[in-house]
């Protein structure tokens, strides 16, 4: 936080001081007690498990100063308690006092159900080519991250991209207000979260509630290649600026001869007359996606394509990772998460992959997909059968389902399935050659990333 005091912070927050001096400065604003540093601001969230209050005391062995809502007598303390109604609106009221105080600096906010995380990394990399870009760090990016995030910014920030995420209705307007984005990116509307916000459109009507609070003339640019997005001007009665970006000619900016090389992607990013090659440190159709983003908002920023372009050969914001070692096979760990978008994402990078061996999929269960859940499975088996893949192993029981339809449609695809994560790394010891790859791929808490560490002992 740049010249911010307890006094700045009663003001934006609307509490009250009960004890401590109000010129005390607040440098930084972090809700993790342990992670407290000299002058930051303790934020103790109530949680389902645990009311950050109990950690107070020991917060306040390096932190400045502390908001509360539980405390309503007399506080004896040197440091300053902020006493608030809410600790969790408190925060957003301070993220929306410092964005107004930088209010001059444009803010480029991402969003999507799939590949924000990613995008804005490109996003990032494709504006530091000319200016000081600003940007989320880690997984900041909910109703409590982004006010954080942006309690970081400061007045030597020529530029900022940050990652707004939402699981339930009206999360996106509070985030937006707080952010007031001159420009938004929406990557896609999936099905993640969609057993909180029921159907596909409405997630697309949460997400694309964006714009609201989007300054005056600002852009949106919409992902071409997802079919709600192609609709969404016309469904959701849009009127602002509006582009969109992928890899059909149609887009204002879009990709075209896309070729895959080792672990790289090349293609032609094309806007108008303008075509510009990019070399890609990253495989899979979506990230071209996201890559062309990235591009069209560093040139609706002022920076050429081509400057911005060079960055992306040593792009390294990938969560997917690709394991090569000498006379071992290639192993594809894409462990962090998944949803039905990104698990066929992912299975694509598998068969696009140059391989003269096997290619061997082992998926397990996607989480959070509602009543729908075992039709999201069964699409992935569907998805499967035409695709050039020579083994597919399932973990868990909602992947029992991608196992069955195979088995349905009597597919040509061997499937084993096994309940131990153990014995999945033996089978596939066993089983694979130094040619083949295999892809690891599910939600974050079937802790598929210990498969991978198996296999690279």
């Amino acid at each position: 936080m740049e010249h911010i005091t307890v006094k700045d912070i009663v003001e934006m927050t609307g509490g009250v001081l009960m004890c401590g001096d109000e010129n005390t400065p607040v440098t930084d604003m972090w809700t993790n007690s342990r992670e407290m540093k000299e002058g930051d601001l303790f934020v103790p969230v109530i949680g389902e498990r645990v009311d950050g209050h109990r950690f107070i005391e020991s917060a306040l062995e390096k932190a400045a100063a502390t908001l509360t809502s539980r405390h309503n007598d007399v506080v004896v303390s040197e440091k300053p308690y902020i006493r608030v109604d809410n600790t969790v609106v408190a925060m957003q009221r301070i993220g929306a006092g410092i964005r107004k105080r930088l209010l001059d600096i444009p803010v480029i906010a991402v969003t999507g159900s799939v590949g924000k995380t990613t995008t804005r990394e490109m996003i990032t990399l494709a504006l530091s080519s000319a200016r000081r870009t600003f940007h989320t760090e880690r997984n900041l990016n909910s109703q409590i991250g982004v006010p954080i995030t942006l309690s970081r910014m400061s007045r030597e920030d020529e530029i900022a991209v940050l990652e707004l995420g939402i699981s339930e209705d009206g999360q996106m307007d509070i985030l937006s207000e707080m952010v007031r984005p001159d420009m938004a990116v929406v990557t896609t509307i999936g099905v993640a979260h969609i057993e909180y916000m029921k159907t596909q459109e409405n997630i697309r009507k949460q997400k694309l509630s964006i714009v609201h609070s989007m300054k005056e003339g600002g852009t949106l640019f919409l992902n071409g290649d997802d079919a709600l997005l192609r609709g969404a001007v016309e469904a959701e009665q849009l009127t602002c600026r509006t582009l969109f970006y992928g890899t059909e000619d149609w887009c204002d900016y879009y990709a075209r001869d896309i070729a895959y090389q080792d672990t790289y992607t090349t293609f032609i990013c094309v806007h108008g007359k303008e075509e510009v090659p990019v070399r890609l440190k990253a495989l899979g159709r979506h990230n071209v996606g996201n890559c062309v983003a990235a591009l069209a908002v560093a040139s609706e920023n002022g920076i050429p394509m081509e400057v911005a372009a060079r960055e992306f050969a040593a792009f390294e914001g990938q969560r997917q990772r690709i394991i090569r070692s000498e006379n071992r096979f290639t192993i594809i760990d894409d462990t962090y998460n998944a949803s039905p978008d990104s698990m066929k994402a992912s299975i694509d990078v598998l068969c696009d992959m140059p391989c003269t061996g096997h290619r061997v999929a082992v998926l397990g269960d996607m989480f959070e997909l509602g009543e729908n859940e075992v039709r999201y499975h069964r699409e992935i088996g569907q998805f499967l059968l035409n695709k050039p893949i020579d083994a597919l192993v399932v973990l868990g029981e909602l992947s029992q389902n991608i196992k069955t339809v195979l088995e349905e449609q009597d597919s040509r695809i061997k499937v084993y399935s096994f309940a131990d994560k153990e014995e999945t790394a033996l089978c596939l010891m066993a089983m694979l050659k130094p040619e083949d790859i295999v892809l690891l791929k599910a939600s974050n808490g079937m802790h598929l990333n210990e498969i991978v560490n198996i296999l690279m002992t």
